[in-house]
């Protein structure tokens, strides 16, 4: 029963949307229990300011070595082995398992030297002891990349073989660990217990997949073939997605710095809104991706371009049925919804209407947003990552334009105006090059 469990195989996009829907729902109500913990233990001040700025490092190191390589190149080539020879896809997993845990490691290391200075570039409205602790903080969250990586390997695949229950569970496992760091951990370590939760979470994260990957065929190896041509093909995809994810990381980091200078609390508070946020993104918008993604892969494999836009356009549809309706929900109420899920203890009612002020100006750019994950995945399966970072790169310089000129007047919400306002622009010039790129998307459709 227990390998019947990690070896269910998703066979419809629709059957694999629903798995990941479901458990992206557990896994987002898992984010707002969580966060509602936090906000009633800290509130909108120092405390969560300093969590959250401490993300920033961490979280740039998973999404550019981590994320970029899975994301862009590791699940279309490695399906495109699986079509043709197993014995080379383990080795090309072997390979890309073991080179990433290896640049994690000496990266990290290195960044775990210069924290003090790059927190400085983060957050240069923090006083020194705010500095102080979110560079402690920074330093324990190092680890979560290396398991988060190791993870990454594993999900694509699972992703790749159509696991995607299994696959589920990973950030589920994420949020538990980060309550259990909230609850139990911070009564011990104080803030730094917090940093220890996400540590765990990211250790639950990469556990959880193992069995299901080994069941998959895997075995691991200790190959490290820079060489294979499989792995060429990754580093030849990589730098392009690297660089889009650079843009994105450099958009959260530039608006924490730009937060840093307004009132205290606005790191929280625009953290806490683009949470809730991100709610119906992850359970409506990135579910239909990642179930569709596999099947873009192999019909650009086969070059199959009929069937690549049926399945692109159906699932562009299936997203904004749910993704629009979700808009109009968090507009219409956004106060009780931040009132129910964050107003407890120290989160007071200036807190609460400065982040539902946030929060329905997110929620204007959600139906873009969504449908940028696609246009991602779309040009990713077709190993194109050039033309998304150009058009990443103007909509980026837009965004933080328009959010720093939008926060002097406006606050926080300034800021997610600004950034709702370069998503949708984002989204305009992904629709227009993607369209040019297979001249039909079925748009009126």
């Amino acid at each position: 029963m227990l390998k019947d469990f990690f070896n269910n195989k998703s066979k419809t996009i629709a059957a694999a949307a629903f798995i990941l829907g479901a458990a992206s729902l557990v896994s987002r109500l898992l984010g707002l229990i969580r966060d509602r913990i936090l906000a009633g233990q800290f509130g909108a001040g120092d405390e969560l300011d300093i969590y959250y700025a401490a993300f920033r490092i961490p979280d740039l190191v998973y999404s550019l070595l981590v994320f970029g390589a899975i994301s862009a190149g590791f699940i279309p080539v490695f399906v495109s082995y699986l079509q043709k020879d197993k014995e080379k896809s383990w080795h090309l997993a072997n390979s890309v398992l073991n080179l990433m845990t290896l640049s994690l490691i000496v990266i990290s290391f290195i960044f775990v030297i210069f924290t003090p200075w790059l927190m400085k570039l983060i957050v240069p409205g923090f006083d020194p002891e705010k500095l102080s602790l979110s560079i402690q903080l920074t330093r324990i969250m190092f680890l979560s990349p290396l398991f988060l990586g190791l993870s990454a390997v594993f999900g694509g695949i699972l992703q790749s073989f159509k696991r995607f229950l299994v696959y589920s569970l990973g950030p589920i496992m994420y949020n538990i660990g980060i309550i259990f760091g909230a609850l139990v951990l911070v009564k011990y370590f104080g803030l730094l217990g917090l940093a220890y939760g996400v540590v765990l979470g990211a250790f639950m994260h990469m556990l959880i997949q193992v069995p299901s990957a080994y069941l998959c065929g895997f075995r691991w190896r200790p190959v490290f073939d820079f060489k294979f041509e499989g792995v060429q093909r990754i580093f030849k995809i990589m730098p392009a997605r690297v660089l889009s994810l650079a843009l994105s990381q450099i958009n959260f980091w530039v608006m924490t710095v730009f937060a840093s200078f307004l009132t205290i609390g606005s790191i929280a508070v625009y953290n806490l809104a683009f949470n809730i946020w991100s709610f119906p993104l992850g359970v409506f918008g990135l579910s239909f991706v990642l179930a569709a993604f596999p099947k873009l892969s192999e019909a650009a494999q086969k070059r199959d371009i009929s069937n690549f836009v049926k399945t692109f356009s159906h699932t562009a549809r299936r997203i904004l049925f749910y993704i629009l309706p979700a808009t109009a929900l968090f507009i219409l109420l956004r106060e009780p919804i931040v009132r129910i899920i964050l107003g407890t203890g120290r989160f007071n009612v200036d807190n609460i209407i400065l982040t539902y002020q946030t929060l329905s100006y997110f929620s204007i750019g959600l139906f873009a947003e969504a449908l940028i994950l696609l246009f991602l995945r779309g040009f990713f399966a077709l190993e194109d990552t050039k033309t998304p970072f150009i058009i990443g790169l103007f909509a980026t310089v837009f965004r933080l334009s328009i959010a720093w000129i939008l926060s002097q007047s406006m606050g926080v919400p300034g800021l997610a105006l600004g950034f709702s306002a370069g998503s949708i622009l984002y989204f305009i010039l992904l629709f227009i090059a993607f369209r040019r790129k297979l001249k039909c998307i079925r748009g009126r459709a």
